[in-house]
Protein backbone atom coordinates (compact mmCIF):
# COMPACT_ATOMS: atom_id res chain seq x y z
CA UNK A 1 0.00 0.00 0.00
CA UNK A 2 0.92 3.66 -0.94
CA UNK A 3 0.40 5.96 2.16
CA UNK A 4 1.91 9.27 0.50
CA UNK A 5 0.42 8.31 -3.49
CA UNK A 6 0.30 11.61 -3.96
CA UNK A 7 4.24 12.28 -3.84
CA UNK A 8 6.91 11.83 -5.72
CA UNK A 9 10.44 11.27 -4.61
CA UNK A 10 12.02 14.76 -3.73
CA UNK A 11 14.20 15.92 -6.00
CA UNK A 12 16.56 19.25 -5.70
CA UNK A 13 15.52 21.78 -8.30
CA UNK A 14 17.61 25.17 -6.72
CA UNK A 15 16.39 28.03 -5.52
CA UNK A 16 13.95 29.14 -8.36
CA UNK A 17 11.80 26.25 -7.89
CA UNK A 18 8.30 27.03 -7.59
CA UNK A 19 7.60 23.63 -6.69
CA UNK A 20 6.61 23.44 -3.25
CA UNK A 21 7.82 19.28 -2.93
CA UNK A 22 11.13 19.95 -3.88
CA UNK A 23 14.73 20.94 -2.28
CA UNK A 24 15.31 24.87 -3.27
CA UNK A 25 18.88 24.94 -1.34
CA UNK A 26 19.57 21.25 -0.17
CA UNK A 27 21.51 19.16 -2.41
CA UNK A 28 22.69 16.54 -1.07
CA UNK A 29 25.76 15.17 -3.79
CA UNK A 30 26.78 19.12 -3.51
CA UNK A 31 30.41 19.54 -2.15
CA UNK A 32 30.90 22.22 0.43
CA UNK A 33 34.16 21.73 1.80
CA UNK A 34 35.88 18.23 2.20
CA UNK A 35 32.54 16.66 2.32
CA UNK A 36 28.64 16.36 0.73
CA UNK A 37 26.17 18.58 2.34
CA UNK A 38 24.20 14.76 3.27
CA UNK A 39 27.94 13.75 5.10
CA UNK A 40 27.40 17.24 6.23
CA UNK A 41 23.77 17.18 7.43
CA UNK A 42 22.81 13.67 8.71
CA UNK A 43 19.40 14.94 8.57
CA UNK A 44 16.86 12.19 10.72
CA UNK A 45 13.53 11.59 10.80
CA UNK A 46 11.68 11.61 14.33
CA UNK A 47 9.02 8.73 14.26
CA UNK A 48 7.25 9.85 16.89
CA UNK A 49 6.72 13.56 15.72
CA UNK A 50 5.94 12.49 12.70
CA UNK A 51 4.29 8.86 12.44
CA UNK A 52 2.37 8.91 15.81
CA UNK A 53 1.77 12.45 16.75
CA UNK A 54 -1.94 13.34 15.89
CA UNK A 55 -2.73 17.07 16.68
CA UNK A 56 -4.23 16.60 19.70
CA UNK A 57 -3.37 19.75 22.32
CA UNK A 58 -4.44 21.04 25.94
CA UNK A 59 -7.61 22.48 24.11
CA UNK A 60 -8.38 20.25 21.09
CA UNK A 61 -8.54 16.71 20.21
CA UNK A 62 -6.09 15.09 17.18
CA UNK A 63 -7.21 16.53 13.88
CA UNK A 64 -4.12 14.90 11.58
CA UNK A 65 -5.18 12.81 8.46
CA UNK A 66 -3.35 10.13 8.33
CA UNK A 67 -3.65 7.18 5.86
CA UNK A 68 -3.35 4.80 8.90
CA UNK A 69 -5.80 6.51 11.30
CA UNK A 70 -8.30 3.72 11.17
CA UNK A 71 -6.33 1.31 12.79
CA UNK A 72 -5.27 0.01 16.09
CA UNK A 73 -2.77 -2.05 18.27
CA UNK A 74 -0.11 -3.72 16.27
CA UNK A 75 -2.07 -3.33 12.90
CA UNK A 76 -1.27 0.14 13.70
CA UNK A 77 2.13 -0.49 14.57
CA UNK A 78 2.63 -2.16 11.48
CA UNK A 79 1.40 0.47 9.14
CA UNK A 80 3.45 2.76 10.59
CA UNK A 81 6.51 1.26 9.89
CA UNK A 82 5.40 0.48 6.44
CA UNK A 83 4.60 4.15 6.08
CA UNK A 84 7.72 5.53 7.29
CA UNK A 85 9.79 3.83 5.19
CA UNK A 86 8.01 5.27 1.65
CA UNK A 87 8.41 8.00 3.54
CA UNK A 88 12.22 7.35 4.07
CA UNK A 89 12.73 6.60 0.64
CA UNK A 90 10.46 9.27 -0.96
CA UNK A 91 12.70 12.02 1.29
CA UNK A 92 16.17 10.40 1.03
CA UNK A 93 16.34 10.97 4.36
CA UNK A 94 19.56 8.86 5.91
CA UNK A 95 18.35 8.51 9.54
CA UNK A 96 15.46 8.34 11.81
CA UNK A 97 14.97 7.68 15.11
CA UNK A 98 12.20 5.89 17.70
CA UNK A 99 11.88 5.93 21.42
CA UNK A 100 10.67 2.75 22.36
CA UNK A 101 6.66 3.12 22.75
CA UNK A 102 6.62 5.42 19.33
CA UNK A 103 7.01 1.87 17.34
CA UNK A 104 5.00 -0.57 19.52
CA UNK A 105 1.99 -0.42 22.15
CA UNK A 106 2.72 -1.78 25.55
CA UNK A 107 1.33 -4.21 26.98
CA UNK A 108 0.00 -5.03 30.53
CA UNK A 109 3.42 -6.23 31.66
CA UNK A 110 6.96 -5.38 30.49
CA UNK A 111 6.99 -9.00 29.11
CA UNK A 112 4.19 -8.32 26.81
CA UNK A 113 6.05 -4.73 25.61
CA UNK A 114 9.04 -6.60 25.04
CA UNK A 115 7.43 -9.16 22.94
CA UNK A 116 5.11 -6.65 20.77
CA UNK A 117 8.44 -4.94 20.22
CA UNK A 118 10.24 -7.29 19.28
CA UNK A 119 8.11 -8.12 16.13
CA UNK A 120 7.76 -4.54 15.13
CA UNK A 121 11.90 -4.86 15.58
CA UNK A 122 12.01 -7.86 13.31
CA UNK A 123 9.80 -5.64 10.32
CA UNK A 124 12.21 -2.84 10.79
CA UNK A 125 15.05 -4.85 10.48
CA UNK A 126 13.79 -6.64 7.44
CA UNK A 127 12.99 -2.77 5.75
CA UNK A 128 15.93 -1.83 6.72
CA UNK A 129 18.48 -4.39 4.64
CA UNK A 130 16.95 -2.64 1.67
CA UNK A 131 16.80 1.23 3.06
CA UNK A 132 19.53 3.49 2.90
CA UNK A 133 17.96 4.77 5.93
CA UNK A 134 19.37 4.22 8.99
CA UNK A 135 18.84 4.33 12.76
CA UNK A 136 20.53 7.42 14.26
CA UNK A 137 19.67 7.06 17.82
CA UNK A 138 16.72 5.33 19.64
CA UNK A 139 15.93 5.79 23.69
CA UNK A 140 13.32 4.78 26.07
CA UNK A 141 10.46 6.65 26.87
CA UNK A 142 10.12 7.35 30.32
CA UNK A 143 8.04 10.05 31.27
CA UNK A 144 4.72 9.70 29.38
CA UNK A 145 3.27 6.54 31.57
CA UNK A 146 1.66 7.19 35.02
CA UNK A 147 4.49 4.99 36.29
CA UNK A 148 6.85 7.46 36.17
CA UNK A 149 4.88 10.63 37.71
CA UNK A 150 7.76 11.09 40.39
CA UNK A 151 10.71 9.92 37.65
CA UNK A 152 12.24 7.01 36.15
CA UNK A 153 16.27 6.78 37.32
CA UNK A 154 15.42 9.28 40.26
CA UNK A 155 11.88 7.92 41.07
CA UNK A 156 11.46 7.71 45.18
CA UNK A 157 9.73 4.24 44.06
CA UNK A 158 13.02 1.36 43.60
CA UNK A 159 10.38 -0.35 41.73
CA UNK A 160 10.44 2.15 38.94
CA UNK A 161 14.11 2.78 38.96
CA UNK A 162 14.02 -1.29 38.30
CA UNK A 163 11.60 -1.21 36.07
CA UNK A 164 13.24 1.93 33.64
CA UNK A 165 16.62 0.14 33.69
CA UNK A 166 14.72 -2.96 32.43
CA UNK A 167 13.65 -0.57 29.47
CA UNK A 168 17.16 1.11 28.79
CA UNK A 169 18.62 -2.60 29.14
CA UNK A 170 16.04 -3.57 26.01
CA UNK A 171 16.69 -0.41 24.41
CA UNK A 172 20.06 -0.94 23.98
CA UNK A 173 19.75 -4.76 22.87
CA UNK A 174 17.72 -3.10 20.11
CA UNK A 175 19.89 -0.33 19.73
CA UNK A 176 23.08 -3.01 19.03
CA UNK A 177 20.77 -4.71 16.77
CA UNK A 178 19.40 -2.46 14.30
CA UNK A 179 22.81 -0.60 14.43
CA UNK A 180 21.61 2.73 16.03
CA UNK A 181 24.92 4.89 15.84
CA UNK A 182 23.80 6.76 19.89
CA UNK A 183 21.78 6.03 22.27
CA UNK A 184 19.75 9.08 23.86
CA UNK A 185 19.12 9.72 27.39
CA UNK A 186 16.15 11.99 27.80
CA UNK A 187 15.52 12.91 31.67
CA UNK A 188 11.56 13.83 31.18
CA UNK A 189 10.80 13.88 34.45
CA UNK A 190 14.21 13.69 36.20
CA UNK A 191 13.72 16.44 38.10
CA UNK A 192 11.28 17.84 40.96
CA UNK A 193 8.76 20.34 41.85
CA UNK A 194 9.40 21.06 44.94
CA UNK A 195 12.36 20.85 47.56
CA UNK A 196 10.18 19.78 50.41
CA UNK A 197 9.53 16.39 49.62
CA UNK A 198 12.81 15.85 47.53
CA UNK A 199 16.12 14.16 48.78
CA UNK A 200 18.17 15.87 45.69
CA UNK A 201 21.46 13.62 46.51
CA UNK A 202 19.88 10.82 46.78
CA UNK A 203 18.10 11.29 43.28
CA UNK A 204 21.57 12.41 41.72
CA UNK A 205 23.52 9.69 42.86
CA UNK A 206 20.75 7.35 41.91
CA UNK A 207 20.83 8.80 37.90
CA UNK A 208 24.73 8.69 38.57
CA UNK A 209 24.32 5.02 39.39
CA UNK A 210 22.07 4.43 36.99
CA UNK A 211 24.20 5.80 33.99
CA UNK A 212 26.95 3.30 34.90
CA UNK A 213 24.40 0.38 34.77
CA UNK A 214 23.73 1.70 30.96
CA UNK A 215 27.54 1.85 30.50
CA UNK A 216 28.71 -1.34 32.04
CA UNK A 217 25.49 -3.07 30.38
CA UNK A 218 26.98 -1.39 26.53
CA UNK A 219 30.16 -2.62 26.95
CA UNK A 220 28.81 -6.39 27.99
CA UNK A 221 26.47 -6.57 24.61
CA UNK A 222 29.29 -5.14 22.42
CA UNK A 223 27.17 -1.73 21.88
CA UNK A 224 29.60 0.47 20.47
CA UNK A 225 27.21 3.40 19.82
CA UNK A 226 28.03 7.16 21.75
CA UNK A 227 25.95 8.00 24.68
CA UNK A 228 24.20 10.75 24.10
CA UNK A 229 22.01 13.43 27.13
CA UNK A 230 19.69 15.48 26.10
CA UNK A 231 19.37 18.92 28.37
CA UNK A 232 16.37 20.57 28.80
CA UNK A 233 15.61 22.94 32.12
CA UNK A 234 11.91 22.13 32.89
CA UNK A 235 8.75 21.01 31.57
CA UNK A 236 7.48 18.53 32.55
CA UNK A 237 8.83 19.01 35.62
CA UNK A 238 10.05 22.75 37.03
CA UNK A 239 13.71 21.79 37.36
CA UNK A 240 15.28 19.44 35.27
CA UNK A 241 18.42 17.56 36.33
CA UNK A 242 19.77 17.88 33.07
CA UNK A 243 18.64 21.90 33.30
CA UNK A 244 21.05 22.74 30.20
CA UNK A 245 25.03 21.69 28.80
CA UNK A 246 26.97 22.90 31.65
CA UNK A 247 24.73 21.61 34.34
CA UNK A 248 25.16 18.14 32.34
CA UNK A 249 29.18 19.11 32.10
CA UNK A 250 29.79 19.59 35.78
CA UNK A 251 27.07 16.69 36.81
CA UNK A 252 28.99 13.83 34.28
CA UNK A 253 32.21 15.26 35.48
CA UNK A 254 30.97 15.10 39.30
CA UNK A 255 30.76 11.10 38.64
CA UNK A 256 33.00 10.79 36.36
CA UNK A 257 30.96 9.77 33.77
CA UNK A 258 32.59 12.27 31.22
CA UNK A 259 34.32 10.06 28.82
CA UNK A 260 31.20 8.33 28.11
CA UNK A 261 29.20 10.74 27.16
CA UNK A 262 27.79 13.83 25.21
CA UNK A 263 25.29 15.71 24.46
CA UNK A 264 22.08 16.12 22.25
CA UNK A 265 21.64 19.59 21.71
CA UNK A 266 17.79 20.64 21.16
CA UNK A 267 17.10 23.95 19.98
CA UNK A 268 14.21 24.66 21.35
CA UNK A 269 15.26 23.33 25.07
CA UNK A 270 18.26 25.59 24.71
CA UNK A 271 16.04 28.62 24.64
CA UNK A 272 13.50 27.37 27.52
CA UNK A 273 17.00 27.53 29.25
CA UNK A 274 17.84 31.44 28.51
CA UNK A 275 20.69 30.18 25.99
CA UNK A 276 20.85 30.36 22.50
CA UNK A 277 21.23 27.16 20.19
CA UNK A 278 24.64 28.45 19.38
CA UNK A 279 25.19 29.03 22.77
CA UNK A 280 24.73 25.11 24.08
CA UNK A 281 26.65 23.78 20.83
CA UNK A 282 29.43 26.22 21.65
CA UNK A 283 29.61 25.51 25.52
CA UNK A 284 29.48 21.88 24.28
CA UNK A 285 31.99 21.99 21.27
CA UNK A 286 34.69 23.98 23.37
CA UNK A 287 34.21 21.04 25.94
CA UNK A 288 34.41 18.03 23.36
CA UNK A 289 31.35 17.03 24.35
CA UNK A 290 29.16 18.29 21.15
CA UNK A 291 27.67 15.26 19.93
CA UNK A 292 24.26 15.70 17.93
CA UNK A 293 21.67 17.92 17.26
CA UNK A 294 17.47 18.05 17.69
CA UNK A 295 16.97 20.22 14.85
CA UNK A 296 13.68 22.80 15.74
CA UNK A 297 12.70 26.06 16.90
CA UNK A 298 10.64 27.26 19.46
CA UNK A 299 8.27 30.24 19.36
CA UNK A 300 9.55 33.53 21.11
CA UNK A 301 6.12 34.71 22.03
CA UNK A 302 5.32 31.39 23.90
CA UNK A 303 7.49 30.00 26.80
CA UNK A 304 7.20 25.90 26.38
CA UNK A 305 8.38 23.86 23.96
CA UNK A 306 6.31 24.18 20.83
CA UNK A 307 9.31 21.72 18.80
CA UNK A 308 8.31 24.06 15.29
CA UNK A 309 10.64 23.04 11.83
CA UNK A 310 13.31 24.85 11.99
CA UNK A 311 12.94 28.02 9.32
CA UNK A 312 15.16 30.91 11.18
CA UNK A 313 18.21 31.12 8.87
CA UNK A 314 19.87 33.30 11.45
CA UNK A 315 20.02 30.35 13.62
CA UNK A 316 20.89 27.71 11.51
CA UNK A 317 23.68 29.73 10.36
CA UNK A 318 25.33 30.17 13.89
CA UNK A 319 23.98 26.33 14.34
CA UNK A 320 26.60 25.09 11.36
CA UNK A 321 28.85 27.45 12.30
CA UNK A 322 29.53 25.89 15.35
CA UNK A 323 28.87 22.24 13.83
CA UNK A 324 31.74 22.94 11.17
CA UNK A 325 34.05 23.99 13.60
CA UNK A 326 33.66 20.98 15.42
CA UNK A 327 34.78 19.09 12.33
CA UNK A 328 31.13 17.83 12.10
CA UNK A 329 29.04 15.65 14.19
CA UNK A 330 30.87 12.34 14.15
CA UNK A 331 28.01 9.48 14.85
CA UNK A 332 25.72 12.27 15.34
CA UNK A 333 22.94 14.07 13.06
CA UNK A 334 20.20 16.46 12.67
CA UNK A 335 17.33 15.58 14.04
CA UNK A 336 14.21 16.88 12.77
CA UNK A 337 12.37 16.63 16.49
CA UNK A 338 9.95 19.04 14.97
CA UNK A 339 6.28 18.71 14.28
CA UNK A 340 3.91 20.19 11.64
CA UNK A 341 1.80 23.09 13.50
CA UNK A 342 -1.77 21.89 14.09
CA UNK A 343 -2.93 23.43 11.14
CA UNK A 344 -1.37 21.59 8.55
CA UNK A 345 -3.02 18.54 9.04
CA UNK A 346 -2.78 17.00 5.46
CA UNK A 347 -0.25 13.83 4.81
CA UNK A 348 1.21 16.61 2.51
CA UNK A 349 2.26 18.79 5.48
CA UNK A 350 4.97 15.93 6.53
CA UNK A 351 7.07 16.71 3.35
CA UNK A 352 6.65 20.14 2.95
CA UNK A 353 7.58 20.69 6.67
CA UNK A 354 10.78 18.21 6.81
CA UNK A 355 11.93 20.69 2.96
CA UNK A 356 11.57 23.37 4.65
CA UNK A 357 13.97 22.05 7.71
CA UNK A 358 16.65 20.86 5.41
CA UNK A 359 16.49 24.00 3.18
CA UNK A 360 17.02 26.34 6.28
CA UNK A 361 20.02 23.89 7.43
CA UNK A 362 21.39 23.47 3.68
CA UNK A 363 21.69 27.57 4.00
CA UNK A 364 23.21 27.86 7.05
CA UNK A 365 25.90 24.96 6.25
CA UNK A 366 26.63 26.83 3.15
CA UNK A 367 26.69 30.73 4.99
CA UNK A 368 28.90 29.50 7.79
CA UNK A 369 31.19 27.83 5.65
CA UNK A 370 31.75 30.95 3.26
CA UNK A 371 32.08 32.67 6.51
CA UNK A 372 34.50 30.34 8.13
CA UNK A 373 36.39 30.23 4.82
CA UNK A 374 36.66 33.84 4.53
CA UNK A 375 38.03 34.39 8.54
CA UNK A 376 35.28 36.85 8.75
CA UNK A 377 34.82 35.76 12.40
CA UNK A 378 38.15 34.48 13.27
CA UNK A 379 40.46 37.55 12.59
CA UNK A 380 37.92 40.02 14.36
CA UNK A 381 38.36 37.64 17.27
CA UNK A 382 42.09 37.20 17.06
CA UNK A 383 42.59 40.92 16.53
CA UNK A 384 40.38 41.81 19.47
CA UNK A 385 42.24 39.30 21.87
CA UNK A 386 45.45 40.48 20.39
CA UNK A 387 46.67 42.01 23.89
CA UNK A 388 47.49 38.44 24.69
CA UNK A 389 49.89 37.41 22.11
CA UNK A 390 53.00 39.43 23.78
CA UNK A 391 53.74 41.37 26.84
CA UNK A 392 51.93 40.86 30.24
CA UNK A 393 49.04 38.98 28.15
CA UNK A 394 51.51 36.44 26.94
CA UNK A 395 53.01 36.45 30.75
CA UNK A 396 48.91 35.30 31.71
CA UNK A 397 48.78 32.70 29.05
CA UNK A 398 51.85 30.73 29.45
CA UNK A 399 51.25 30.74 33.08
CA UNK A 400 54.05 33.07 34.14
CA UNK A 401 52.25 36.01 35.99
CA UNK A 402 51.04 36.29 39.31
CA UNK A 403 48.89 38.92 41.40
CA UNK A 404 52.00 40.29 42.06
CA UNK A 405 53.28 41.02 38.67
CA UNK A 406 50.29 41.87 37.20
CA UNK A 407 49.80 44.35 40.25
CA UNK A 408 53.15 45.56 39.41
CA UNK A 409 52.32 46.03 35.53
CA UNK A 410 48.91 48.30 36.49
CA UNK A 411 49.61 50.17 39.51
CA UNK A 412 50.54 53.73 37.89
CA UNK A 413 48.72 52.61 34.55
CA UNK A 414 46.78 55.69 33.78
CA UNK A 415 45.00 55.10 30.58
CA UNK A 416 43.08 51.51 29.83
CA UNK A 417 42.86 51.40 25.76
CA UNK A 418 39.75 49.55 24.59
CA UNK A 419 37.95 49.35 21.45
CA UNK A 420 34.39 49.06 19.82
CA UNK A 421 33.24 45.31 20.11
CA UNK A 422 31.53 46.10 16.32
CA UNK A 423 28.73 43.36 17.38
CA UNK A 424 26.19 45.16 14.94
CA UNK A 425 28.85 45.51 12.27
CA UNK A 426 29.27 41.68 12.66
CA UNK A 427 25.61 41.27 12.68
CA UNK A 428 25.20 43.02 9.70
CA UNK A 429 28.24 41.24 8.06
CA UNK A 430 26.43 37.63 8.52
CA UNK A 431 23.53 39.19 6.82
CA UNK A 432 25.32 40.33 4.48
CA UNK A 433 26.71 36.79 3.61
CA UNK A 434 23.14 35.34 4.02
CA UNK A 435 21.74 37.71 0.97
CA UNK A 436 24.60 36.60 -1.08
CA UNK A 437 25.60 33.05 -0.68
CA UNK A 438 23.06 31.95 -3.31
Amino acid sequence: MAYFENVSKIQYEGPTSKNALAFKFYNPEEIIGDRTMEEWLRFGVAYWHTFTYDGTDPFGHGNMIRPWNHLKGMELAKARVEAAFEFFEKLNAPFFCFHDVDIAPEGETLRETNKNLDEIVDMIEDYMKTSKTKLLWNTANMFTHPRFVHGAATSCNADVFAFSAAKVKKGLEVAKRLGAENYVFWGGREGYESLLNTDMGLEQDNLARFFQMAVDYAKEIGFSGQFLIEPKPKEPTKHQYDFDVATGIAFLKKYDLDPYFKFNIEANHATLAGHTFEHELRVARINGMLGSVDANQGDPLLGWDTDEFPTDLNATTLAMYEIIKNGGLGKGGLNFDAKVRRGSFEPEDLFRAHIAGMDSFAVGLKVAHKLIEDHVLDDFIANRYRSYNEGIGKEIIQGKADFKTLEEHVLDMKEFKNESGRVEELRALVNQYLLTAF
